[in-house]
């Protein structure tokens, strides 16, 4: 087993300063990836991300609309979703850091992981956006005399909220485990997959990029059902449209569940920087490199610090995605198409903003970049809190839908770049460096939507502008948060280990 360093730093000789330099065992020739394994890849988080998109975007939307739920209650459930994942996400790293044996161990520790992940997820999620048909009560009313008996059901939205809760608190658990499996697989597989450091940033931009395209995708199809379906222009959703929701999902799934398949066929898993140095050394071609232990890790400030990033970043992606919606629906008034239309425009602002984000990190560094993004964020926020009129609902909200997804995908790749420099040569300790950076993330926004759903007014015309404030200050706080964090991130003078160059933010 190759030695571990005790302490989070130790000073050792500079590695070649180049950032292109690949941190490879000595005489074994650079890899750059095909474009095949490349797109493999980049289609590996494709279900979690449709998933994901109708989860933070419709559920709150679903709960309320049409099953019912009151507000608080739906707002628990988004918050155990969010527990769960949490929970399970250091779990999740340690099972994926540990090595296989037999014929496991060619398939791969990172996708076995991520196939036992997508099939939890397959098998619950579409049941989330369908009404709990086990609450269905049977009901026999005597009406006055001369009048017939009425005998039937009481549909789900019609019920006892615990009811909904008893039914899909399961379904939430076990799809949360799973997405989370699929996730910290998915991400441990970049330090594997290559050494150099701008490799991980293409490999981070191409990930978020087919992220962004299935958002896009989810928002195409929900655009595109609630348009053939309504009834007539103007209409908001209600318990009637339970099926639209049930043919969204479906068809989003069986999407997600294609290209999975697509990943599993199309990449194989290569060893770890550690299991190649082990080989060499049985093989004796080289002298043995140090590793960073898991532990040593934890020690490392910076892990807390990239968490603290990523966390800031990731809840201002995901709050403005959950609460713009709402904000269309209650605080603009906005019609059931523009609930598709303005996250959608969104998302496309987002793809386009992951196709120069590589660029943007190799020529201004990660600091630049970054500050560029919270800067577009900021503005979106500021005009979202004063934003008002025709020309704003009909115009103006789909310019600050684009500055909210081109500012977001900057910070939120740039923040996983900081972390696959944080991680460098040890990538045996990849997924469980990953699971402590997201841990947080799922906590807080859990935590986040929960606290705001449970203050708002019962009634929507008691505070209408209530969603317009949450996603102006609360998001706009996050930003500021990840600014702070970046502006007093900590620069080692010296390397952590040998054969990696200093993780120091340009």
């Amino acid at each position: 087993m190759p030695p571990q360093l005790k302490e989070p730093c130790e000073s050792v000789e500079p590695a070649p300063s180049s950032e292109e330099a690949p941190l490879l065992p000595a005489g074994e020739p650079p890899e750059r990836l095909s474009v095949m394994a490349r797109t493999a890849y980049g289609v590996g988080h494709v279900l979690n991300d449709v998933c994901a998109s109708m989860w933070f975007s419709y559920t709150l939307l679903f709960l309320h609309a049409v099953t019912g739920m009151p507000g608080a209650q739906a707002g628990a459930i988004l918050m155990l979703g969010q527990v769960v994942d949490a929970l399970a996400t250091p779990l999740v790293g340690m099972l994926a850091d540990r090595p296989l044996t037999g014929s496991l161990r060619k398939y791969g520790r990172r996708k076995i992981c991520h196939l036992i992940g997508t099939v939890m997820v397959l098998v619950t999620f579409p049941f989330i956006f369908m009404p709990c048909w086990m609450c269905e009560t049977p009901i026999s009313v005597t009406p006055p005399p001369g009048q017939p008996v009425v005998v039937g059901t009481v549909p789900p939205w019609q019920v006892d909220w615990w009811q909904q809760i008893l039914y899909y608190t399961p379904l939430v658990a076990v799809f949360q485990i799973g997405w989370a499996a699929v996730q910290i697989a998915h991400l441990s597989l970049i330090p594997d997959l290559t050494a150099s450091a701008h490799g991980r940033t293409e490999l981070t931009a191409i990930r978020y990029s087919m992220s962004v395209c299935s958002s896009i995708a989810v928002y195409l199809i929900t655009w595109s059902v609630l348009r053939v379906t309504r009834n007539k222009a103007g209409d908001q959703i209600g318990p009637q449209d339970a099926y639209k929701f049930q043919n969204i999902v479906l068809i989003g799934v069986g999407l997600g569940s294609l290209f999975s398949l697509w990943f599993h066929a199309g990449l194989k898993e290569p060893a770890s920087l550690q299991q190649k140095q082990s080989a060499a050394k049985r093989d004796k071609e080289q002298p043995p490199l140090l590793f960073k232990s898991t532990a040593a890790f934890f020690k490392d400030p910076r892990l807390y610090q990239a968490a603290v990033l990523y966390v800031s970043s990731r809840l201002f992606t995901t709050l403005s995605q959950v609460f713009v919606p709402l904000y269309l629906d209650e605080s603009l008034g906005e019609d059931a198409e523009s609930l598709a239309l303005v996250p959608l425009c969104t998302f496309v602002a987002s793809f386009v903003a992951s196709l120069v984000v590589k660029g943007m990190n190799k020529g201004l560094g990660r600091m630049l970049a970054y500050m560029i993004g919270a800067l577009l964020c900021m503005i979106g926020c500021v005009w979202i809190y004063f934003g008002e009129g025709p020309t704003y609902q009909s115009r103006d909200v789909y310019f600050v839908a684009t500055l909210l997804g081109g500012g977001s995908s900057v910070t939120l790749v740039t923040s996983l770049c900081i972390t696959a420099d944080l991680i460098g040569d040890n990538t045996d300790s990849g997924a469980a460096v990953y699971s402590a950076v997201t841990f947080a993330d799922k906590l807080f926004n859990g935590l986040a939507v929960m606290m705001i759903e449970s203050l708002k007014c019962p009634n929507r015309w008691e505070c209408p502008h209530y969603y317009r404030d949450a996603v102006a200050f609360v998001c706009g706080g996050t930003v500021l948060v990840g600014i702070l964090t970046l502006a007093t991130y900590w620069r080692p003078s010296r390397l952590c280990h040998q054969g990696s160059r200093e993780n120091r933010i340009p």
